[in-house]
């Protein structure tokens, strides 16, 4: 992969983006003669990366001229920034947006690859690494297991090997990589979550989606460091609905007729899904009576023919929406009946409803529940599951970012728990015990609360307290074998094999 200093000049011109070019010869809009034929074969953002052909982005927050010294020092010859920098080096391209022209350089380079792929993406508070695994089994089925994913949980550019990406929507010059990666690998679709961050930040500036699902919206991510109201959050999330060529929607979420306006105003056609009939729903799913298990599609007219029953093995009520958002999104590119019912009875999701069984009998269930309206769902299905026991909850929240689920959390912990074990859940550089007893100071209602910051302790000290008829319930990890303490991920055992070790104890 190369990409030319004129071909650079000429995308940031069509997308507005070019300030000027600075050298030694001045500033100008036009480039050295000298430069005429210099072409790059690297991409980077990272200074320790970095030699003479790369074209580097000077982008972050937390950017600093020292980190530019250190790649010229290196053989760095050109730069990109949204100022010029006083250093040696031959040419600097001065923009307005760096993390767009990051965006629109990087597709470039990478021989736009989106444009090769099927895209389908997920937006929402809650649901998306589900509905996302959903549309991944089907997939597999319908194109031979050509579709790619990028997940919360677990990535692959192959179909076969998986890796954990640190952000949820990757930063738009490795998403481009990424998405290159899996054209080369013969991939022909690929699925991906979308972030608010994502769109706040313009990692996914001018890239359009072939189906784009909202599934819901609920505060989330409020903090000084991600999105200062809801109003920002929620604005964040609705550009998938511009940035898609067909959406889905779900009737029951909040905010519904603001997403459908949304689509409207920008011409964008849409589905709508959802488990009570109306005029906006074209399709509902409902619970087969005789089986928790399975549910049925009904559409009004199924112009994509997925009606009909499916059994899923994941529980919970809430997971039958996520399954009918995958099939309908699915069948848009091209699956089958077929291939929805067997890919939906196929899916299994890493941290997500796992269940375990303690040498007493008490159920423990392992779930990434990690927000309000997830943790309210689940905790509620597993009490429903287990009216005559107890519920014990294990479960922490993460530090830098999201504060308000901390409140969020004692809420549904008063509602529904009947035993809360505090703990750590990527306190980033925070203190984990002051974030658990913020949590502990939005319980309201008079249950057992008990602080034990080492997580592993914390699940031990959860199955030891269970009796026959309990259920234990380890939320917010899932399947993440690692923990964010300051700016590193720390290994870490994990929920599920932690779990299991004390039971095979």
């Amino acid at each position: 992969m190369t990409i030319s200093l004129e071909t650079i000049r000429e995308c940031l011109l069509e997308e507005h983006l070019l300030k000027e070019f600075t050298s030694a010869d001045g500033w100008s809009l036009t480039l050295p003669t000298s430069l005429n034929n210099k072409n790059f074969d690297t991409l980077s953002y990272d200074s320790r990366t970095v030699n003479a052909n790369t074209l580097f982005f000077c982008k972050g927050m937390n950017f600093k001229s020292e980190y530019l010294e250190m790649a010229v020092k290196s053989g760095l010859t050109v730069y990109v920034a949204e100022q010029p920098y006083d250093v040696p080096a031959t040419l600097g391209i001065i923009v307005t947006d760096i993390k767009k022209a990051m965006a629109v350089l990087s597709m470039a380079f990478y021989d736009y690859p989106q444009n090769k792929l099927k895209l389908i993406g997920f937006t929402g508070t809650k649901g998306k690494t589900t509905a996302a695994y959903f549309t991944k089994f089907i997939l597999d089925n319908a194109t031979n297991n050509k579709t790619a994913m990028l997940s919360t949980m677990n990535s692959t550019l192959d179909g076969k090997t998986f890796f954990k990406s640190h952000l949820t929507t990757p930063e738009s010059l490795d998403l481009y990589q990424m998405m290159a990666e899996a054209v080369k690998n013969n991939m022909t679709h690929f699925i991906m979550e979308v972030s608010s961050q994502a769109y706040k930040t313009n990692r996914v500036y001018g890239l359009f989606f072939d189906v784009g699902i909202f599934l819901n919206i609920t505060p989330d991510h409020i903090s000084p460091i991600e999105h200062p109201t809801f109003d920002d959050y929620f604005y964040c999330k609705r550009q998938l609905i511009k940035h898609s060529k067909t959406m889905i929607f779900n009737h029951e979420s909040d905010y519904f007729q603001l997403l459908k306006e949304t689509a409207e105003l920008h011409k964008i056609p849409y589905i709508v899904y959802g488990d009570q009939a109306s005029p906006d729903t074209d399709y509902i799913y409902q619970t087969c009576a005789d089986d928790s298990l399975a549910f049925s599609i009904k559409g009004k007219n199924d112009s994509l023919a997925v009606s009909g029953e499916y059994h899923l093995r994941l529980g919970g009520d809430f997971n039958k929406g996520n399954a009918l958002s995958a099939v309908l999104a699915s069948a848009l590119v091209g699956a089958t009946r077929n291939d929805c019912e067997k890919g939906i009875k196929e899916t299994t999701v890493p941290g997500r409803m796992e269940l375990l069984t303690n040498t007493n009998g008490a159920k423990i269930y392992v779930d990434y529940a990690h927000n309000y309206d997830s943790l309210k769902n689940l905790l509620a299905f597993v009490k429903k599951e287990h009216p005559t026991g107890r519920l014990l909850v294990v479960i922490g929240s993460t530090g830098n970012k999201a504060i308000s689920r901390r409140k969020d959390f004692g809420t549904v912990l008063s509602e529904l728990a009947d035993i809360a074990i505090l703990t750590t859940d990527d306190p980033a550089d925070e203190n984990p015990v002051t974030i658990c007893e913020e949590i502990q100071s939005y319980i309201t209602t008079d249950i057992p609360v008990e602080i034990i910051e080492d997580r592993s302790e914390a699940i031990e000290k959860a199955l030891a307290m269970s009796l026959a008829e309990d259920a234990v319930v380890l939320a917010g990890k899932g399947a993440d074998l690692y923990q964010k303490v300051g700016g590193e991920d720390t290994p870490y055992e994990g929920d599920f094999y932690i779990a299991e070790r004390l039971i095979l104890k």
